[in-house]
């Protein structure tokens, strides 16, 4: 966003950091103590330097017009991103006290900005060409039909060992050990199918997982040997269902959708990570479509991904549906105006209706974990050794799934209801409620709980 428009707050800002060690340095330093000759421009460049340790101030700049999220560079040698002086510069500029004045950027952050338009444009196809039009289309349909023989054989190998595990049954699979499901998902792996493999190493985790595992082992098993039938038949399909099984065994596939213009709420973000990849969901909501839709981006272990964009913020952009019976995830498309501080939020159902919609979503895609929903008029409360919400006006109520409990987010809800409703968006699925975001009754910003 640019000067011109509505300030972030501190919550939209925060939101941006890589950990919570890094929110509270950045907390520290959101104050003009440590600051000397911080401005910002009508060009949405926000800029300043920060007392270190060292002789030399770190130089921290900040782009907060470009289109895909803001954008940083600072000259201090850590490896978070976005640093804390970033983070502390942003906190100054969004408390709006006049530590940070309107001016002309410095040679040193101008030059930073000019760089990235240069490199924006020289990433932007000319005449909208694009290297899947120029391909050669008989050796990509090869490809394809070579990597589809190793994912058939992947999955009959995959059933063998489901069939050999339920024949010797289940009493020995906690003493067979990680190693045994690790070879199998590498396996997995070899036949270019990253969506078996994943599902198989969740296999792998569950006799550790506590009480219940063998229902658990179980249940997954029977998911799985789904998805590989489904795959073994998959020309027996409907055309959104087979779409659907391509993606769920890692096949990737383009967006295909006819691009959909909207003015899109950022309701959440969060990463997910492992070894191998960071994973960035998105989940936007359209104020005019009321369509929620997710943005997913990847980066290699210890990259992140881009783009951010913080909870709370709007951006009026295209988006692009990718192929598949019931399937949320879009690509973001044309972007007319950088994001910007919106005080809209999406509208919510009663907890019957969010488990009702989870229901509908399963009869397209049986293998989804979760389905996004807002409930609206909810009251966090304990029950037991849990929590759930609570319907405000009803006497239904969502559990919270078990590893909300150790999240600080939980909390931040819990004091921002004080008992009263709130407006919560998260996800639910077959293990409870995962909430995400949260609104107060009446007037408020939206609250990252993740």
């Amino acid at each position: 966003m640019t000067e011109q428009g509505v300030r972030w707050t501190a919550e939209q800002v925060l939101a941006l950091a890589p950990d919570a060690a890094s929110r509270e340095a950045g907390s520290r330093l959101g104050v003009a103590g440590p600051w000397s000759e911080a401005g910002s421009s009508d060009e949405g460049a926000v800029w300043g330097l920060c007392k270190g340790s060292g002789s030399s101030p770190y130089r921290t700049v900040v782009d907060l017009a470009d289109a895909a999220g803001p954008a940083y560079k600072c000259s201090c040698p850590s490896r978070k991103f976005p640093c804390k002086h970033t983070l502390g510069l942003l906190l100054l500029w969004a408390a709006g006290d006049g530590t940070v004045s309107r001016g002309q950027a410095p040679d040193w952050a101008e030059q930073w900005t000019r760089g990235r338009g240069q490199q924006t444009d020289e990433r932007r196809p000319a005449g909208g060409s694009d290297s899947a039009t120029t391909a050669d289309p008989e050796a990509a349909r090869r490809r394809a039909e070579r990597r589809a023989e190793r994912i058939t054989a992947g999955a009959t190998e995959l059933e063998q060992r489901l069939a050999d595990l339920l024949r010797g049954g289940l009493a020995t699979a906690d003493r067979d050990g990680y190693g045994t499901w690790e070879e199998t998902a590498a396996r997995m792996v070899d036949a270019q199918a990253p969506g078996l493999a994943a599902r198989v190493r969740e296999l792998g985790a569950i006799p550790s997982s506590g009480p219940g595992w063998p229902v658990r082992l179980v249940e997954e098993c029977a998911l799985l040997h789904l998805l590989d039938q489904a795959w073994l038949r998959r020309e027996l399909l409907p055309d959104g269902l087979a779409a659907t099984v391509r993606t769920r065994v890692g096949l990737s596939g383009s967006p295909e959708g006819p691009p959909v213009r909207d003015r899109w709420l950022v309701l959440a973000q969060y990463d997910t990570a492992d070894a191998r990849l960071t994973t960035r969901r998105i989940w936007l909501h359209g104020a005019h479509s009321d369509r929620t839709v997710l943005l997913l981006s990847y980066g290699a272990a210890g990259r992140i991904p881009e783009p951010t964009l913080p909870v709370g913020l709007a951006l009026e952009a295209e988006v692009s549906a990718y192929p598949g019976a019931g399937q949320l995830r879009v690509a973001l498309g044309e972007q007319f105006a950088p994001p910007a501080p919106a005080g809209m939020r999406p509208p919510g159902v009663t907890t019957p209706e969010a488990v009702a919609r989870y229901g509908e979503a399963l009869r397209e895609d049986p293998w989804l974990e979760s389905f996004p929903v807002t409930l609206d008029r909810v009251i966090p409360t304990p029950v037991e050794d849990s929590w759930q919400l609570a319907d405000a006006d009803g006497d239904t109520a969502l559990p919270l799934t078990r590893t909300v409990g150790a999240r600080p987010g939980l909390w931040r809800l819990v004091a921002l209801s004080g008992g009263a409703p709130v407006t919560v968006f998260g996800e639910c699925g077959h293990r409870g409620f995962t909430p995400l975001t949260a609104w107060p009754e009446g007037a408020g910003g939206a609250v990252p709980l993740c």
